[in-house]
Order: C-alpha cells, then sequence, then structure tokens
C-alpha cells in the first residue's frame, strides 16, 4: 500500500483540477440511537447527592445489545447504538489505480461539477442511489490528505472529506458496490492503518 502526506485542511483556491487530480470523499455517519452508558462516577456523585439508594434513572433505556451486535453484523445500522457508524464500500477506489478492489469511502474525482460539495453529493448519491435520507453538515471539506506520486500511485492526487449523516432511517439500499459495511471509529481505523493517525483527528469519537 501507498503512504501518504496527511496536512490540514487550507482550502482550495489555486489549486485547479488541470494540475492535480481532486477526489470529493464522504464521511457517512450515523449518528448515536441511545445516550452513552452513565459513568460510574457519575452515578456514584448524584447518589450521594440524592442520598444512599435514592438515586435512580427516570426513564427506561433502550437496550444497548442488538441481535446485529451478538452476530457482529456489520452490514446493520442496528448495532453500536451509543455510538456512530461510518459507511465504507468495497470496489474500485481513486486511491487504488490499479483497478484492484478496496475499502474506501463513498468518493467521486472532482470534474465539471459546480462546487466541490456538489460532487461529494454525487459520490454519495452514486452509492446510495439516493440523498432523500442524508444530510450534509457544511459546505465546506472538513479536512483533506494529499497522496503522493508513487509506483502505484501514478499520478498525485488530494482527497478532501465532506461530512454527511444519516436521516430518519435505519436502512439503505447499497447496490453500486461489490461489499460493504457500517464500522465504529475502532474498526474504521482497522480497515486504513497506514492512515491511521489521521482519521484519529479527523473523527470524533
Amino acid at each position: 500500500m501507498h503512504r501518504s502526506l496527511v496536512r490540514p485542511f487550507m482550502g482550495v483556491r489555486g489549486f485547479s483540477s488541470t494540475s492535480k487530480k481532486i477526489v470529493a470523499s464522504v464521511l457517512f455517519e450515523r449518528l448515536p440511537v441511545v445516550i452513552p452508558k452513565l459513568d460510574p462516577v457519575v452515578y456514584a456523585f448524584k447518589s450521594f447527592r440524592k442520598g444512599k439508594g435514592d438515586y435512580q434513572i427516570d426513564n427506561v433505556p433502550a437496550p444497548r445489545i442488538t441481535e446485529a451486535d451478538k452476530t457482529i453484523d456489520r452490514k446493520s445500522l442496528q448495532r453500536a447504538l451509543d455510538r456512530r457508524l461510518y459507511l465504507l464500500p468495497y470496489g474500485n477506489s481513486n486511491a487504488a489505480p490499479s483497478g484492484k478492489p478496496v475499502w474506501h469511502f463513498p468518493e467521486k474525482v472532482y470534474d465539471s461539477e459546480e462546487t466541490l460539495r456538489k460532487c461529494a453529493e454525487s459520490a454519495l448519491a452514486f452509492v446510495l442511489g439516493d440523498l432523500s435520507h442524508t444530510y450534509f453538515v457544511g459546505n465546506a471539506p472538513m479536512g483533506h490528505m494529499v497522496i503522493r506520486q508513487m509506483e502505484n500511485v501514478p499520478e498525485p492526487f488530494k482527497r478532501f472529506f465532506f461530512k454527511s449523516q444519516v436521516i430518519d432511517t435505519n436502512k439503505f439500499d447499497i447496490q453500486k458496490c461489490e461489499d460493504f459495511v457500517w464500522v465504529t471509529k475502532g474498526e474504521l481505523l482497522e480497515y486504513f492503518p497506514e492512515q491511521a493517525e489521521f482519521f484519529k483527528k479527523l473523527i470524533i469519537s
């Protein structure tokens, strides 16, 4: 695998698509469905303030462990309910010029779109079919990485990341790829070990 030089996002002014290739990638996330477990220290503090044995949870929490958790079904959005999940398709990618399928983010080479954000929307729409259950957070990229020219990367390029979120659904009909997974941040880092430090900083747990 190639090495990538990770840099903070500094904007796209002066970086034309004719001088270097630009790729718009989408960090598509499902937000937590249930609140995280109450920290034992917080629980003890509240119990102390209310008196021993008097503290109780007002609302009955939803089940945290689902069937998808038990079977480790990474194709399901019904798992890791108290954490964020991220979509990774498997197939052809701009990061693999050799044409070999790899795990990657929904992405597209910037071509004639009005904006880089529009390019990112097209990338996600290609995978999902439509964007009716998505929400793009802001118009600007959240970060970028520079892929240098190497033996297996004949043309250097910049990959800009946009954030989008799942809205009002727990299932997508994903067909435009050989395979796909929904993964937590920790699981995602397993798919990109060489870029782990970059994604640790880019992704909020």
